[in-house]
């Protein structure tokens, strides 16, 4: 029976688009459920701000009655103008092992793209940095962890069969959370703590990270703007508002660490407890119990993901970095956590992989983003 590919324009297709990937995925014993509530604002365009400027187009594949696919083209036009790109991105790329499939829904987003002028397209790619980006060709074994994709072994190959080759890979390591800190560590750390210029603030609850949180994207902006961190592009006050909601629920205020110079943030790092575990016992649903099972299996983790940081330029190279890597190892020594998650590293950023690797870090992921020139 032939593909034929749809546009998304009524709430009914929208949840045939948001639903599909746990049919596809039914008895995949490492993909992890999306949090479905999260799902709806970030596909939703009157409550997610990346859509006022960005280009979209939801696609669903069909045979038939049946919804075999699903992708999402996108086009960011703030971000294409910030790196003076004509780019167009694929996202969201689901369906079961058929080359027709992906085909039909490939095909459809780079004509759509090629139609607003773009002359390459990369993916799998989010509206920005903060989404899930590459598709996993390594560490199939290993559960997904938060705002990373899950796929199947076969669908880097299916897409390099349309054409589509390498652009960047992203590697994830594994560290032990040592027993005892590493003796390179506690010298850097009392020469940086001798300055006394420098502070490390700790929270204890939500409410006291708040009036941090712009602060720290601002100082995120300043850092990563002018960087060659691939896919960035600054955020607005009201996505850093956006980008809180949906991550405060669920941070753990001891993996919160800012470092300030007279009041000011000059580093940060975010980690979280992985939850992933619950996430899959609540299928993705938060009510009416599934917010128990998540808060239930970030108590239990021994695993500790780390998600964001970043250093202002001029004080890098100053200690920053390990001061908050000792107070984030304390805190995951109390916290019972055996190992931590160091999530996606550009394979360029040779500086921060070598850290990994001088702290016994192991490659035990890798994600690929795709690009076409069209």
């Amino acid at each position: 029976m032939a593909v034929e590919v749809r546009e998304v324009k009524d709430k009914r297709d929208l949840k045939t688009f948001i639903y599909l990937p746990e049919k596809i995925h039914a008895g995949h014993a490492n993909w992890v459920h999306p949090i479905y509530v999260n799902e709806w604002k970030y596909f939703g365009s009157k409550k997610n701000k990346a859509f006022q400027y960005c280009q979209t187009i939801l696609l669903l594949a069909f045979r038939g009655k049946e919804a075999v696919g699903r992708v999402m083209g996108i086009i960011n036009s703030r971000y294409n103008e910030y790196r003076n790109e004509k780019v167009g991105r694929f996202g969201f790329l689901e369906t079961w092992e058929d080359q027709e499939v992906v085909h039909a829904l490939l095909s459809r987003v780079e004509e759509w793209a090629r139609g607003l002028g773009m002359t390459r397209i990369v993916g799998p790619y989010g509206f920005s940095d903060q989404d899930p980006e590459g598709f996993l060709i390594e560490g199939f074994e290993h559960r997904a962890t938060i705002a990373t994709y899950y796929n199947f072994d076969w669908m880097p190959r299916l897409v390099e069969n349309e054409g589509y080759s390498k652009d960047i890979d992203y590697y994830v390591y594994k560290l032990d959370v040592p027993k005892e800190l590493p003796g390179f560590y506690k010298k850097i750390f009392e020469r940086a703590e001798k300055r006394g210029s420098f502070k490390v603030v700790e929270f204890r609850s939500r409410k006291e990270i708040k009036p941090w949180i712009r602060p720290v994207l601002s100082l995120m902006n300043e850092c990563y703007t002018g960087s060659d961190i691939y896919g960035f592009a600054p955020l607005d006050e009201k996505e850093m508002d956006d980008l809180a909601k949906r991550y405060l629920p669920i941070l753990d205020p001891r993996f919160v660490k800012v470092v300030t110079k007279d009041g000011e943030p000059v580093a940060f790092i975010v980690g979280m407890p992985d939850m992933t575990a619950g996430i899959q016992k609540a299928k993705g649903r938060l009510f009416p119990f599934g917010f128990i099972k998540i808060l239930r299996a970030a108590k239990k983790t021994k695993q500790l993901d780390l998600l964001l940081g970043a250093i202002k330029e001029k004080y890098r190279g100053m200690g920053l970095d390990v001061m908050m890597g000792v107070k984030m190892i304390m805190s995951a020594q109390e916290a019972g956590m055996k190992i931590m998650d160091a999530h996606h590293e550009m394979e360029t950023n040779v500086r921060v992989r070598a850290e990994m690797e001088k702290m016994g870090g192991k490659v035990y992921k890798r994600f690929r983003v795709f690009q076409k020139v069209l």
